[in-house]
């Protein structure tokens, strides 16, 4: 394959060059690379990003496939643009030894779209009363280990997980949620909960939970990830804690930097994600620990639901967006046409970024490397339209929102998977 005449999205800046791609590898990159033979994509017009990478997503299957399964979740993928998944272990049965790790390797080879990495349980069943079998989970495919959905409680086996995870070689992905602080509560605690009667979590249900995983990092030497940071307060935890040195790497989301907790006054139980979506305050310290380097990644934290999980009481809804679709789109928007990031820095946060976390082959383009690719006009505009979703869940309350960014082409392995 050739990629002609595409502006390529480096780690360095952006250049019009081609690239010749062989045996799924990245071989040259040059100015009018000519070869008989060889499919010819045309990439007029458009940018050549490194193969988008998620490290934080939910494709639901073993057990919940109505919500969405790894096929579904996969063409929902590359459609986004995403060229490498990693899947959070709150299935059915959860993913806590290396037989489910298994099965979802081979799921993802059956279906042959993008590539899906398992995150295992850190305990079993993630109750958060045992270690699960990390090494087995590690020699089996799994590239992290996450109890996400709930934190482990039990200070002493967060510790001990944290060890092992360094033994192995893997990251713990740290869901920051103090369940007694939450106390039942749906969205954030502030004046919208409040007009609107809905019971609100407080930002130090997160905090406290991520101060905690700062100090057993930092007193361990253990490397540890923050997942889908929400707060304000949180954000300088972790800036401060970069500044001391302390191993430790974050993520957050489209909709923490693209929305305030004005959101929930419709009572749109699509609203509904945990974290909750918070303050002004809170969205304009995420864009800028972005900025600064202080939140590593963007995610989706893609939490798929059938609509009689979300077409009840608003207490009563499950959390979560189907985020995977329309991420790049908001990323777009919100920060590169604002001005915030360049196309080099969204690349940095949605690939090479998400990559160094977790030890991936990817995030760059550069000869060597795998050859993936997401190519992209990022000036056209588009409409949410949750109805369009090739993904199961359709749980968006975004419908409506002008976009910036079409995926014209998904590439994997120097094979294409996705056309617009």
């Amino acid at each position: 394959m050739i990629i002609k005449n595409g502006t390529l999205v480096l780690r360095d800046g952006l250049v019009k060059k081609d690239v010749l791609v062989q045996e799924g590898k990245i071989v040259k990159i040059a100015d009018n690379i000519c070869v008989d033979g060889e499919t010819v994509v045309d990439a007029s017009g458009l940018h050549v990003f490194p193969g988008l990478i998620d490290i934080h997503v939910h494709l639901r299957e073993p057990g919940f496939e109505r919500k969405e399964n790894i096929e579904s979740g996969a063409q929902a993928a590359v459609k986004g643009g995403f060229t490498q998944v990693c899947c959070m272990p709150n299935t059915n049965p959860v993913v806590d030894n290396k037989v489910v790790v298994s099965y979802i390797k081979t799921r993802a080879k059956e279906v042959n779209l993008c590539k899906i990495h398992p995150i295992g349980a850190i305990t079993k069943g993630s109750k958060g009363e045992e270690l699960a079998a990390i090494g087995g989970m590690q020699k089996a495919g799994a590239v992290a280990i996450s109890d996400d959905g709930v934190a482990v409680k039990n200070a002493r086996l967060m510790y001990n997980a944290m060890l092992y995870a360094k033994g192995f070689g893997l990251k713990c992905l740290c869901h920051c949620e103090d369940k007694d602080l939450v106390d039942g509560g749906s969205v954030h605690e502030g004046l919208s909960a409040t007009i609107a009667g809905i019971k609100g979590i407080p930002r130090a249900a997160e905090d406290v939970i991520i101060a905690r995983e700062l100090s057993l990092a930092e007193e361990l030497d253990c490397p540890v990830h923050i997942c889908h940071v929400s707060t304000y307060s949180g954000v300088r935890l972790i800036r401060d804690a970069k500044r001391a040195g302390v191993k430790v790497s974050a993520e957050t989301c489209p909709h923490y930097f693209a929305a305030t907790d004005e959101v929930i006054l419709g009572y749109d139980t699509n609203t509904k994600v945990n974290p909750p979506i918070r303050e002004e305050k809170d969205r304009l310290a995420i864009i800028e620990g972005l900025k600064d380097g202080t939140l590593d990644c963007i995610v989706t934290d893609h939490a798929p639901h059938h609509a009689d999980d979300k077409n009840v009481e608003y207490p009563l809804a499950a959390f979560g967006i189907s985020g995977i679709e329309t991420s790049l789109g908001f990323t777009l928007e919100y920060l590169y046409k604002t001005g915030v990031l360049t196309l080099p820095q969204i690349a940095d946060k949605m690939s090479y970024q998400p990559a160094k976390v977790l030890g991936l082959d990817g995030g760059e383009i550069a000869e060597g490397e795998v050859a993936d690719f997401t190519i992209v006009n990022v000036d056209e505009e588009w409409t949410v339209d949750s109805s369009k979703f090739v993904s199961k869940g359709k749980n968006t309350p975004f419908n409506g929102y002008k976009l910036s960014g079409v995926v014209k082409y998904t590439i994997v392995d120097g094979d294409v998977k996705y056309t617009a």
